[in-house]
């Protein structure tokens, strides 16, 4: 995706058994199917994961 990058997104989660990081959004096939085609500018389930971003806004 151009603006947001999957390693700072909620969604994006390490699988142990894996040793791998995979998007752990709940998607239906077609949604599945329409981000991987490139069908988004940006990924409609980013959510950036960044705890402390409210705080820093709040802070000025």
């Amino acid at each position: 995706m151009e603006s947001q990058a999957c390693d700072t997104c909620e969604n994006y989660t390490y699988d142990d058994e894996e040793q791998a990081y995979f998007c752990d959004k709940d998607m239906d096939e077609d949604d599945y199917g329409r981000v991987v085609a490139g069908k988004y500018k940006t990924c409609p389930f980013y959510r950036n994961g960044d705890e402390y971003q409210v705080v820093r806004h709040q802070a000025f």
